[in-house]
């Protein structure tokens, strides 16, 4: 069955008196039921769980488990006196806390380490390394107003270390994910009283869209238990940022071509018939595009990114099959008073064929090479700005927020050695201690080593490194230092700690990042040449897109590194900014070249893509700058990695929408002609345009001849 044909036969089924409302009691019916089955999306604590099994770092995470203490996650209380030396009475407070803190830890305390220059002093108190976060972050509080109390005045105590950090990430987002939904929807329902001018017609694809979220919420739980999937509070943002996006962008769309067919069809349900069968399709078509592009994350080796994608799909379906099925129920229930005070009535001209965007297109058709050779320039030029860009945040560059653990892991710096407070840890064979403490000691990078368990079998080494944590030295250590380790003999070594798993986090989002990229290309391919029919266009519109994912990315990572002051782009930024602008990106371009080619048909390809621009500027335009609202909006959210999506995204769809789909595309459009078609068989059709021409032309040439 074509994407027409199932349009139709949806179109027939949503559209009818009674069935409208069969439709939405069986859509409510299960929705309350989806959502009351949904429960809890399945979580992980595990700091090296988005790695596989294979890596190094896991491996040396599995075996330090199996040492004395290895089921334990210290947290570092950092005391200091804003650089001053500590006193003789500060000493002996902190060595007191030694007693006071260890209630509330897991295990001994080892006493206080003094910095080098003794204006620091550093106590590592023990908790469970696989406590949910609810518990680490009660302990972590606990700690933090213990350690306070009873300081000699201007001593001051910051809980820091891995257990302090995971608090700090968990307290963050407390709330941060319902303050994003709130300021989405506030978002959404004021640019859609902009759009449609009506006091109430955006309560309707806004309730749609809002359920629709919730169910997707549902079935993303359900889903992550069923797969043993972790969800965490980021990915549960980007989907919300995802249906909200996508899901007003369809109900945009419908409802722009339901207000169309309105002034053409005395019948409101004919006309919601029509609009369905003629814009269902595209919303299919793009719909299908952002899912199977999100699926491609499950061919990914981290699983963060995989869980994206998978719950990204499901929360692209449940917005597109609301937007489809459920939508145009509830505005088969509604008359055209829904559109009150611009009622759409029979017989009035379309508006958008003669406005504003009419006017683009005659621009764009006197001078398309200039408008061509412009668009392309000004692509170029923002894209100069990933000159220098650098992959991968520190710890202390992850926040947007202040965090005690990040001001407490920048007090350590100060005055420890750099990666006192994420020591590498290196697991051997126990009988090759002695060489393996040797070729570790040797390796340049290196300040300490010192052994801190064994059993019969393995022996673990704290590793403190000279380099700052998740710096290019760093990284250049723990390289060095595997090598080192792998070649004594009979050692069996790994090494591991949060640099170890950051440096492979990194190397797999590389390598995540080289795979999917060309899946993500192929389908957004497939599917526009199923759709469109022709070869030439769909390899054009996705040389475009990803024009404008490049330009996107250099003017943002400008605005990150030179006026944010960011350090860097977060590993995962341009796999995840790459797959979101690139699949819903080529929505808009679905939206104007289905139009166009349905205009073709009549008016030939030059006049159909410029009435395609006049009657779907408006509805684009809007959709665009919604999407692009709705993921800036992630800036909300506390973390680097969310804003810098956010704003690539959103300032990529602004381009497309603005730029590619206003200009650059048409300005195509009109060079080729009908080739933009081939090899379709709209290629072979003479535009009415130049056949008309053609006698005109053929006569004048008669009558030069005759004279």
């Amino acid at each position: 069955m074509t994407l027409r044909a199932a349009g139709q036969r949806v179109a027939g089924t949503v559209s009818g008196r009674w069935s409208a409302w069969v439709v939405l009691l069986v859509a409510v019916a299960i929705s309350g039921a989806l959502v009351s089955f949904g429960g809890t999306a399945r979580t992980s604590n595990d700091p090296t769980g988005a790695l596989p099994a294979g890596t190094e770092s896991v491996q040396a995470a599995a075996l330090a488990r199996q040492l004395p203490g290895g089921q334990l996650n210290p947290t570092l209380v950092v005391y200091s006196r804003a650089g001053a030396p500590l006193s003789d009475q500060d000493e002996a407070a902190i060595r007191a806390h030694t007693t006071t803190l260890a209630p509330l830890g897991t295990g001994p305390i080892s006493p206080p380490v003094l910095s080098p220059d003794r204006r620091a002093a550093l106590l590592a108190v023990p908790l469970p390394a696989d406590a949910d976060p609810d518990a680490i972050t009660d302990s972590v509080d606990r700690l933090r107003a213990t350690a306070r109390d009873g300081l000699p005045p201007g001593l001051t105590a910051q809980v820091s270390g891995g257990a302090g950090f995971r608090a700090d990430v968990a307290s963050a987002f407390d709330g941060a994910n319902v303050t994003l939904l709130l300021v989405t929807v506030a978002v959404v329902a004021a640019l859609l009283t902009v759009t449609y001018r009506s006091p109430w017609l955006w309560l309707v694809p806004l309730a749609v869209v809002g359920t629709a979220d919730v169910v997707a919420n549902a079935l993303i739980a359900v889903v992550s238990r069923a797969v043993e999937l972790p969800i965490d509070p980021s990915t549960t943002g980007i989907v919300d940022v995802l249906v909200f996006g996508a899901g007003t962008n369809y109900a945009l769309l419908l409802i722009a071509r339901y207000r169309e067919e309105l002034r053409r069809r005395p019948d409101r349900r004919d006309a919601l018939r029509h609009a369905l069968t003629s814009a269902g399709p595209a919303i299919a078509a793009s719909a299908t595009t952002v899912i199977l592009s999100l699926l491609t994350l499950t061919v990914a080796v981290l699983r963060n990114d995989r869980a994206i994608g998978v719950a990204g799909a499901v929360g692209i379906g449940t917005a597109a099959l609301y937007g489809l099925v459920v939508l145009p129920a509830a505005l088969a229930v509604c008359g055209r008073g829904l559109f009150w005070p611009f009622v759409p009535r029979p017989g009035e001209a379309e508006p958008t064929r003669s406005g504003g965007w009419a006017r683009v297109g005659d621009l764009v058709a006197r001078r398309p090479r200039a408008v061509l050779a412009g668009a392309l320039i000004l692509l170029v030029l923002l894209t100069t700005g990933l000159s220098g860009a650098r992959l991968g945040l520190s710890k202390t560059e992850q926040f947007r927020v202040q965090a005690e653990s990040i001001d407490g892991l920048r007090t350590l710096s100060r005055h420890f050695p750099a990666g006192t407070a994420d020591p590498t840890v290196v697991v051997g064979r126990v009988d090759a201690e002695e060489a393996l403490l040797a070729a570790i000691t040797a390796t340049p990078g290196v300040a300490t080593a010192r052994p801190t368990g064994r059993t019969a079998e393995l022996v673990g080494v704290n590793v403190v490194l000279t380099a700052e944590p998740d710096s290019g030295a760093s990284y250049d250590t723990i390289r060095e230092l595997r090598d080192r380790v792998h070649e004594v003999p009979a050692a069996d070594a790994r090494v591991g700690g949060t640099v170890a798993t950051n440096l492979d986090t990194r190397d797999a989002a590389v390598r995540d990042l080289t795979v999917v990229v060309p899946l993500v290309l192929a389908v957004v391919l497939l599917v526009l040449l199923v759709l469109l029919r022709s070869l030439v266009a769909p390899l054009l519109l996705v040389a475009t897109v990803v024009g404008t994912f490049f330009a996107a990315l250099g003017a943002s990572t400008f605005l990150f590194t030179q006026v944010l002051g960011y350090a860097a782009l977060d590993t995962s930024v341009p796999l995840l900014s790459f797959l979101f602008l690139v699949a819903l990106g080529v929505d808009y371009n679905i939206f104007l070249t289905t139009r166009a080619r349905e205009e073709a048909v009549s008016e030939g390809t030059r006049q159909g893509v410029r009435t395609a621009l006049a009657v779907t500027g408006g509805v684009i335009t809007s959709a665009g700058v919604l999407l692009a609202a709705v993921f800036a909006v992630l800036g909300v959210l506390p973390l680097v990695l969310l804003t810098e999506i956010g704003v690539i995204v959103g300032l990529g769809v602004l381009l497309d929408t603005l730029l590619v789909r206003t200009l650059l595309v048409p300005a195509i459009v009109l060079l080729l002609g009908r080739r933009f078609w081939w090899p379709g068989g709209l290629s072979r059709r003479t535009d009415p345009a130049s056949a008309a021409a053609r006698p005109a032309t053929e006569a004048g040439d008669r009558a030069g001849t005759r004279g």
